[in-house]
C-alpha cells in the first residue's frame, strides 16, 4: 500500500521478450498459458506506480462515474444496469458513509488502500474518466520487472485472453485447463492477499471474465 499521488513510471518503447522460457530447473513452474516466450514491440508509455484507491474510485462515484453511459464500454454500460451496480462489490453505505465487507465483516472503508472487486467494466470506466487507459498485460509485464511484483489487488488488463503465438495445450487432463477458456476473458496480471506464494509471478496470466467482481480485482492507470 502507497500513500500520496499516484507517480507515473516512464518506460522506454523497444523489442521485449515477454511470457515464461522454462530453465529445467525442479521448481521452475509455470502454466501453458504463459508459453512459449516471444519478442512483442512496445511504444513509450507511461504506468501508475501503484493501483488505484478507494478514495481515488469514490471521487469517481461522487463524481456520477456510474450514471454516465459517456465513460463505459457498451456491454459494460449494460451490465452495470442490468445489475444495478452503484459501487464496488462489497461496498455499503452506512449513515451516510462507506463500509466494505470482508473476511473480517463490515468495517469503515479506508481510503488509501487499493481499490477491490471491481470488474473490467468497473474499471475501463474509471480509465476514461480519467483520461487514462488500462496497461496491455505486456506493458504491465515489462513494467512489472522494474516495480517489482505487486501483491496487492489482481490488476485488471487491456489484453482480451488470447493464446500467445506457438501457443501448444499441455497434454493429458491438463491440456484443457487454460487453452478452453481463450474466449471472451480479460487478463488480469500481479497478485493479491489470496495467492499462493508459488504464483506470484511476473508472467501468471490470471483472466475472467469482464464483468466479474468476486476476485480481488483491482487496476492501474497507463498512458
Amino acid at each position: 500500500r502507497r500513500k500520496g499521488p499516484i507517480e507515473w513510471i516512464q518506460v522506454p518503447g523497444g523489442i521485449f521478450s515477454v511470457g515464461h522460457a522454462p530453465t529445467g530447473e525442479p521448481l521452475d513452474f509455470a502454466f501453458d498459458n504463459e508459453t512459449p516466450a516471444h519478442d512483442v514491440l512496445l511504444r513509450d508509455f507511461r504506468i501508475a506506480d501503484r493501483p488505484v484507491s478507494n478514495g481515488e474510485f469514490l471521487e469517481f462515484i461522487e463524481d456520477d462515474g456510474y450514471g454516465r453511459p459517456e465513460l463505459w464500454l457498451s456491454e459494460g454500460w449494460t451490465t452495470r444496469q442490468l445489475h444495478q451496480w452503484e459501487a464496488p462489490e462489497y461496498w455499503h453505505q452506512r449513515d451516510g458513509k462507506w463500509h466494505v465487507y470482508s473476511l473480517h465483516g463490515l468495517a469503515p472503508m479506508r481510503p488509501d488502500e487499493p481499490v477491490c472487486h471491481v470488474s473490467y467494466f468497473e474499471a475501463a470506466a474509471f480509465a476514461e474518466w480519467t483520461r487514462c487507459r488500462l496497461p496491455t498485460e505486456f506493458e504491465w509485464e515489462i513494467a512489472a520487472r522494474r516495480l517489482g511484483l505487486p501483491r496487492d489487488v489482481w490488476e485488471w488488463t487491456a489484453s482480451p485472453y488470447t493464446p500467445y503465438p506457438g501457443f501448444r495445450p499441455l497434454g493429458g487432463a491438463l491440456g484443457g485447463y487454460n487453452g478452453k477458456f481463450m474466449i471472451n476473458q480479460m487478463v488480469l496480471r500481479g497478485a493479491s492477499c489470496a495467492t499462493p506464494p508459488g504464483h506470484s509471478r511476473i508472467t501468471y496470466r490470471n483472466f475472467f471474465p469482464p464483468a466479474a467482481r468476486w476476485q480481488f480485482s483491482g487496476f492501474r492507470l497507463a498512458t
